[in-house]
């Protein structure tokens, strides 16, 4: 990530993005929260791309470069924390599930950052406790180093729609099926159908935000019907893609 910018103090903060508006790549000395109150962030950085909805949030550890991107109008909020305050010890980026509760307290801790009375510090305090409860929900697509993975990511990124099996990408990209899902495994740490779907899902999240139907997008990221995507959809982010325009 070449210009990286660097400022110390991650801001505690509201904005709103344009859809594809973006935050260019930079780095905190201390950690900070990512919320999307509407629409989708994507995070960027060095090992892949973590996307969040509504129903999570993005834990980003102090000195990590990252940069946003928005999907669909982007109600971002930001919550920085001093490096020795790390509530749930994580030392990589990491998704996790944002329970009702812990929504608004993001949403209200955000409102008005320049606030310095003690009920926003008994706020800020209820923020930690319920953050240090949070489960991981890993919502991940990781960055392949290996260039013959890398083609084949490639591939299967650009076309989110295409069928083709493991043995016809690697026939396509001049790889064995083997060492793909060799690599795979040891690189990515997921097998070929776990990261097609991530990256799906990855698609899914933006046509959705950009307002979609539900079943063009299902037909757009490769889903056999409406009924199977609603389904992965479901499972993966506890609604149904039918709502996601309506949570905020």
């Amino acid at each position: 990530m070449p210009d990286i910018r660097h400022t110390p103090k991650a801001p505690t903060r509201a904005r709103t993005l344009a859809a594809g508006e973006g935050i260019d790549a930079h780095r905190h000395d201390e950690h900070q929260i990512i919320y999307a109150g509407s629409g989708v962030v994507a995070v960027t950085t060095d090992a892949g791309t973590w996307f969040a909805p509504g129903t999570r949030a993005l834990w980003v550890p102090a000195g990590t470069v990252h940069a946003h991107r928005a999907h669909g109008t982007l109600d971002l909020h930001l919550v920085g924390l001093p490096p020795e305050d790390n509530p749930l010890g994580l030392d990589a980026p990491t998704v996790l599930g944002v329970s009702p509760l812990l929504r608004e307290l993001i949403l209200a801790y955000t409102r008005s950052p320049e606030d310095t009375s003690a009920e926003r510090r008994r706020l800020r305090a209820v923020l930690r406790d319920q953050l240090r409860a949070c489960p991981q929900a890993p919502v991940h697509l990781p960055a392949p180093g290996d260039p013959r993975l890398a083609a084949v990511c490639a591939l299967v990124h650009d076309h989110p729609e295409d069928p083709r099996t493991l043995a016809a990408l690697g026939a396509a990209t001049g790889v064995g099926e083997r060492t793909l899902s060799r690599l795979f495994r040891s690189e990515l740490g997921m097998t070929f159908p776990q990261w097609r779907t991530q990256s799906r899902l990855f698609h899914a999240l933006r046509m959705l935000a950009d307002g979609m139907p539900v079943t063009s997008v299902a037909h757009r990221c490769g889903w056999a019907s409406t009924s199977a995507f609603i389904d992965v959809f479901r499972r993966a982010f506890g609604y149904t893609p039918g709502t996601h325009n309506r949570r905020g």
